[in-house]
Parts: C-alpha cells; sequence; structure tokens
C-alpha cells in the first residue's frame, strides 16, 4: 500500500519520528525525514537508500513552506504526512512565562498546522492520502504541571478532528496518534529533569515507567506500526480519530 509512496516525517531524527522512518522505509515507501539537528537527520538517512533528510524548524513558516515544496520537487506529492515534531516540557502555571507557552505552542501546535497544510498542497492533486499526527495522552487529558504541553496537543486533535471533517468523503483520511509514554530520549531527558529536583535515578525512573496503566514504557516500534496500519487498506474508514497506546485507560 505504500510502496513508493512519498512519505514527509517531521521530527524524524529521534524517537518515535525516527522508528517511523525506519519501518516505512523497509517497506517501501520513499522517506522525507525533517528536523532541526542536521549530523542526527544524516544518520539516520544514511540506515537507508529510501530515507533523505532535510533540516527544517516547523515553527518558521517560511522554513516548512520552501522545505516541503523542495521535498515534492525531489520525490513527488507527499501521499503520506507525519506531522511528529514537538517538544515535550512541562512547567506548573506559576512557572510558565509567555515566551515559555509561545516555544511550546509555537513547536506543538503551529507546526503541526503548518505541516499539514503544506503537505496538502501536493496531496490534494493525488487520489489517495493519509495525515497522522504524534499526540499524546496528553491530548486526552490534562497533564498536571504540563499546560502548555497539554493545551498544544489537545490543540492538535483539534486540528485532526477538523480536518477530517472538512475533507469527509474524499480519498485522504486524518488520525493522531496518543501514546503513553513511550521509551525515547524524552524520557531520558525527564529523568534528568526529575534528578535535578533531588530525585533519584530509580525512583525518576519508576514514576515514568508507573505514568502508564499496565506499569510499562511504550515502545517507539509500536505507534511506527499503528501509523503503518492507518496507511492500510484496513483502516480506510478510520478518520478523525485519537488513537491512544498508552497500555490501558487514560
Amino acid at each position: 500500500m505504500i510502496t513508493d509512496k512519498h512519505v514527509l516525517i517531521t521530527g524524524g531524527g529521534t524517537g518515535i519520528g525516527r522508528a517511523i522512518a525506519e519501518l516505512f522505509a523497509k517497506k517501501g515507501a520513499k522517506v522525507t525525514i525533517t528536523g532541526r539537528r542536521s549530523k542526527i537527520l544524516k544518520e539516520v538517512a544514511m540506515t537507508s537508500t529510501n530515507i533523505s533528510a532535510l533540516k527544517m524548524d516547523v515553527s518558521d513558516e517560511k522554513e516548512v513552506s520552501d522545505i516541503v515544496a523542495e521535498a515534492v520537487s525531489k520525490f513527488g506529492p507527499i501521499q503520506i504526512c507525519i506531522a511528529n515534531a514537538g517538544i515535550a516540557e512541562g512547567r506548573k502555571l506559576q512557572n510558565t512565562d509567555l515566551d515559555f507557552w509561545r516555544k511550546i505552542i509555537s513547536t506543538n501546535l503551529d507546526g503541526t498546522f503548518l505541516t499539514i497544510r503544506e503537505a496538502m498542497k501536493s496531496m490534494l492533486e493525488t487520489d489517495w492520502g493519509r495525515v497522522i499526527a504524534i499526540s499524546s495522552i496528553a491530548g486526552i487529558k490534562g497533564l498536571k504541571g504540563a499546560g502548555a504541553y497539554s493545551a498544544s496537543k489537545h490543540g492538535v486533535l483539534g486540528l485532526i478532528k477538523t480536518y477530517s471533517e472538512e475533507y469527509i468523503g474524499g480519498p485522504i483520511t486524518f488520525n493522531a496518534i496518543c501514546p503513553g509514554y513511550v521509551n525515547t530520549p524524552i524520557i531520558d531527558n525527564n529523568i534528568k529533569a526529575m534528578m535535578s529536583k533531588g530525585i533519584s535515578e530509580n525512583d525518576a525512573q519508576k514514576l515514568m515507567v508507573n505514568s502508564n496503566p499496565h506499569k510499562k514504557l511504550i515502545e517507539a516500534d509500536e505507534i511506527a506500526q499503528t501509523a503503518l496500519w492507518l496507511c492500510s487498506q484496513a483502516a480506510k474508514s478510520i478518520n478523525g480519530q485519537a488513537i491512544e497506546i498508552s497500555g490501558g485507560k487514560v
């Protein structure tokens, strides 16, 4: 189903984005990964001849417009858009200044909007398409101590549900994947942040693991396999959904 399809994956250098890129490339897709760190992107691109890397900051409108257009020029219309780039940082309400708020929203929400808008320009010229946004369980419920992050991920679900209605009946579907705590470098960063506040590494690790209902970290490949399924014939009627991968009810 995805062989030779052009896939755009933002935040494709690490974690969930990298897992999706590698799986889709293995299945024969033409994958363009983007991100802000060229070195990491190039390392991923070296793992497969089906993966190409372009440096792009999703919060920069002109950059998104230019880079997506470049990808289309090189590899053809985008038929699978995976808006994955995001910042996972939390602050309590009274510690959240406007600069921090805008940093989170501009990447997580503005970046998703810009990525989808620009990818759709070429996707609409085709007869099939899939738009998948990587949200979070924080998009389903409020996440204590992470108001900006939760708001951004709730907003992502709003975009997906709206666009699924806007284009309903056509050949393009829009869905979101909402993972719990995933075994990626983000977890390592969260553990370091907690350790800086006096929490032991072991206790910090336990806090992350126990945040998922089944008391395990989700593996990035689980998210990748779900994205692949959403691109399959079996999921052709799945549209406007927020698919939780959290090990239980959140």
